[in-house]
């Protein structure tokens, strides 16, 4: 017999378990010929049914057009539909709801309105299935005040939206930031007699513990369970992470021991919101205890519970501790991954151990893990520092010859390291470099140069820098200011230095301790003891205090009875600053 439709799609061999169960015209084994994982098996189970005279029901189709989209092979099952209505299968309800479904995971939702019209052409009656699948579809492509549209519309219509077509929009509202505006959703939800369920509460309260309002969150988790709904792990975890992360650490721990005696299993994502916050508030030790506890309930550490713990240990300054959680996980048999090797890489180049810092980067490529810009950039910081910044250049040239886009991180690094060991030439060609990508320069790297210039002796280029930038639209902080001021007074430009100090001021950019300390230096070294007094008594009545440098040439040049110096020993940053010293220092003796 012919196929009834020659255009059928071609099949790789179906499987054996398949031919084995395919008898010729026994509509009886259609139910089973649908029951697959194999994509090859259906194909084949939709031809083979296309051969059988008379066709068997509608539904034995629609049956391997579900199995297919639950195996998310949306496109075939788009072209299986396509091929039953040429044969003159009837289109239904279910087969134009999966087509519509199929369309949305494909981001392509307006195909998925235009089933609709068929639906209307067909004179098939619509349901809220059908609508909250292109709620769902308009969701994913991020058209959330479209689908809250088309909400309204249908609820005007007088079509009762259930608790998933709910629970779809307000998960839709809180990933644009509108979480006041699903949790008003959620009221109007229950006063339409629609119980929301754990995933609506969930949503919200994870989006509440994103927008900081932890304490709202809680409120809503208590509501909940004053209802009778049962928190899951994803509730759990949400509330966790948010705890967490503001250091309320005994209600995470109360939290914990809850979810515990509720017998909710916590999951390895709750796991590493806990060790995470627990190291980044370096407390180390009980974040190893927490994937003890763990351990023992059956929840194994994964690469990114091991790496929040090496970034703890680093973060205390203890990288042989970091190394040594680095072996463990390798020999547990936890692959390590980019960022793994990225943060003792870091951490190495912090402690100008490069030779370990560069043997790790050969071990990752030789494991096939490509260094990303954040790993580079931490080597060429790690060489500039160590006094190498020639072979950071070098490493520099490599880097963008092997492909990979130096950001505005990796260009300040290298400028950085070059002004810094006088190599100002090669930072300026590095910076005419920049120029020429489609990376702007900003203020920061402004400060570089001028920085450089000045040390250079370049003082007239340095000027002319600093004037440059308002040319490029950006304007002056208050550390370039502290820059240019600097280079001025060591220069011995005292009037211009001055001058720039009230432009500042008069361009909103206030001075900060830092400014005034290094602006007083400036005018001590001089010895203009005039402008001296008048910037210290400014720094004293805006509740600055001298730093150490400062203190050390004041009393070089002032006596004791000095009204000026009496006010500075005197005021009360600056007596606070002592209290704090003997405080110290007592408990370092006790």
């Amino acid at each position: 017999m012919m196929p009834r439709n020659p255009k059928s799609i071609v099949l790789a061999a179906p499987s054996a378990s398949f031919l084995s169960t395919c008898t010729t015209n026994s509509t009886s084994t259609t139910a089973k010929l649908a029951s697959f994982t194999n994509i090859n098996d259906a194909l084949a189970s939709f031809n083979h049914m296309l051969n059988i005279n008379p066709l068997p029901p509608k539904a034995e189709f629609n049956r391997i057009l579900s199995a297919l989209v639950r195996m998310k092979h949306f496109d075939t099952a788009l072209s299986l539909s396509k091929q039953m209505d040429l044969v003159g299968i009837p289109l239904d309800l279910y087969t134009l709801n999966c087509s519509m479904n199929c369309f949305c995971h494909l981001h392509r939702v307006e195909f998925g309105f235009s089933v609709l019209g068929k639906c209307f052409k067909l004179g098939i009656p619509l349901d809220i299935i059908m609508f909250t699948t292109l709620i769902n579809g308009l969701c994913r492509e991020g058209k959330v005040s479209q689908a809250v549209e088309l909400f309204d519309k249908i609820v005007a219509n007088g079509y009762q939206p259930d608790v998933y077509t709910y629970t779809i929009i307000i998960n839709g509202l809180c990933k644009i930031g509108k979480t006041s505006s699903a949790a008003g959703l959620l009221k109007k939800m229950v006063e339409r007699g629609c119980e929301p369920n754990v995933v609506a509460y969930s949503t919200i309260i994870d989006s509440l513990c994103k927008d900081r309002f932890v304490s709202e969150a809680l409120e809503f988790f208590s509501e909940m369970k004053r209802k009778g709904i049962l928190p899951n792990v994803v509730t759990y975890t949400c509330l966790l992470r948010g705890l967490c992360s503001f250091g309320r650490w005994k209600e995470a721990s109360v939290l914990l021991e809850e979810m515990l005696d509720r017998n909710v299993t916590p999951s390895v994502v709750t796991l590493n919101v806990l060790v995470g916050e627990l190291c980044k508030d370096g407390m180390v030790s009980k974040a190893k205890s927490i994937v003890k506890l763990m351990s023992k309930r059956g929840i194994e550490a994964d690469v990114c519970t091991y790496n929040s713990l090496m970034d703890g240990y680093c973060l205390l300054g203890q990288i042989n501790e970091a190394t040594k959680i680095f072996h463990g996980m390798v020999n547990k048999g936890c692959k390590p991954d980019l960022f793994t090797y990225t943060i003792l890489i870091n951490w190495y180049c912090n402690s100008k151990k490069i030779d370990e810092a560069k043997q790790l980067l050969d071990e990752m490529t030789s494991k096939d893990l490509t260094p990303d810009i954040v790993t580079y950039n931490s080597l060429i910081r790690g060489l500039c520092q160590a006094g190498r910044p020639r072979d950071a250049q070098l490493l520099f040239t490599n880097v963008c010859a092997s492909g990979h886009i130096p950001n505005i991180v990796t260009y300040s690094t290298l400028l950085d390291g070059l002004c810094k060991h006088g190599n100002l030439d090669e930072a300026l060609t590095l910076f005419h470099e920049m120029q020429k990508s489609k990376l702007k320069p900003n203020c920061y790297i402004y400060n570089i140069l001028i920085d450089g210039m000045f040390k250079d002796g370049k003082f007239k280029d340095a000027k002319e820098l600093f004037s440059r930038l308002s040319v490029e639209g950006l304007r002056p902080d208050t550390h370039t200011y502290t820059t240019l001021v600097n280079g001025l007074c060591k220069g011995g430009l005292l009037d211009e230095a001055y001058r720039v100090f009230r432009e500042m001021e008069d361009d909103g950019c206030l001075p900060n301790s830092c400014f005034y300390n290094v602006i007083i230096q400036g005018f001590l070294r001089h010895k203009d003891m005039s402008r001296v007094t008048q910037l210290i008594d400014e720094m004293v009545d805006k509740g600055f205090c001298a730093d150490s440098t400062t203190t050390s040439l004041i009393v070089d040049s002032l006596s004791s009875d000095d009204p000026i110096m009496k006010k500075l020993l005197h005021s009360e940053p600056y007596q606070d600053k002592v209290e704090a010293r003997q405080i110290a220092h007592m408990n370092n003796l006790g």
